[in-house]
């Protein structure tokens, strides 16, 4: 019978195995509904010990991948139903190392909702010491104009602080997640996205909404700023 998996090498045993099985069901290897092996079997062809199997596995179940049956089971879940947003890096970039525009195009429309109101909450509860924090991102920003990584940096650092601020945690985890998906497209991204980065005039407006506690100037903005960017990846797509 052919393998399911192949040998864990040079790797965190448990993380390796995660990743492997991970993608297995996201590449539709493991179908809801089908069963994992036993952990004697994982074990057997991963190479690992049976402690880092089962935890792979409860990985996979605090995933929403799997979950345990009768009789001690691991049975595969859906996880466009039972999913976290843990698994957007590893739905964006397939197997074959390719990126998959959908899921790029779900991704920007979140960010499109995400950010204005990231932006109107820290505006809200920010005001001039928030202000004083961002400026000086800004001025670091405006003297790299020319220098496409510095901003792209700097952009992230912008709105952590802002995520930071907003002191919503739903907020702060959806940017977390959102910020490891973004860093597996980090090099293709940081000339699509060009003019975003460049889009100082938007940043800078939200900081001096900040500044005042104007929410709704912050939000008009953000989604201002934001947009930029949807459109620039939509024409890359829209080209291929």
């Amino acid at each position: 019978m052919e393998k399911l998996l192949d040998p864990i090498l040079r790797q965190p045993l448990s993380d390796a195995l995660y990743v492997q099985l991970k993608g297995k069901i996201i590449d539709g290897e493991l179908k809801p509904g089908d069963r994992l092996p036993s952990e004697r079997v994982l074990s057997e062809e991963s190479g690992v010990n049976r402690g880092a199997v089962r935890e792979a596995i409860k990985r996979l179940q605090q995933a929403g991948l799997v979950v345990v049956k009768q009789g001690g089971k691991h049975e595969v879940l859906d996880y466009r139903q039972q999913g976290s947003l843990e698994l957007l890096p590893s739905l964006l970039i397939d197997s074959k190392g390719m990126v998959d525009p959908k899921v790029v195009r779900d991704i920007m429309g979140m960010r499109s909702a995400l950010a204005p109101e990231i932006a109107a909450e820290a505006a809200r509860l920010g005001g001039p010491a928030l202000a004083d924090k961002l400026d000086p991102v800004l001025c670091v920003m405006s003297g790299s104009l020319h220098d496409l990584s510095a901003l792209q940096v700097g952009a992230m650092h912008f709105w952590q602080t802002l995520a930071i601020a907003s002191d919503n945690i739903a907020y702060q985890l959806a940017f977390n997640s959102m910020r490891r998906t973004y860093h597996k497209a980090w090099d293709k991204l940081t000339y699509v996205m060009a003019r975003e980065f460049q889009d100082l005039d938007n940043l800078k407006a939200i900081a001096a909404a900040v500044g005042r506690s104007d929410p709704e100037a912050a939000r008009v903005a953000a989604r201002a700023h934001v947009e930029l960017g949807r459109q620039a990846l939509e024409a890359v797509f829209s080209a291929v």
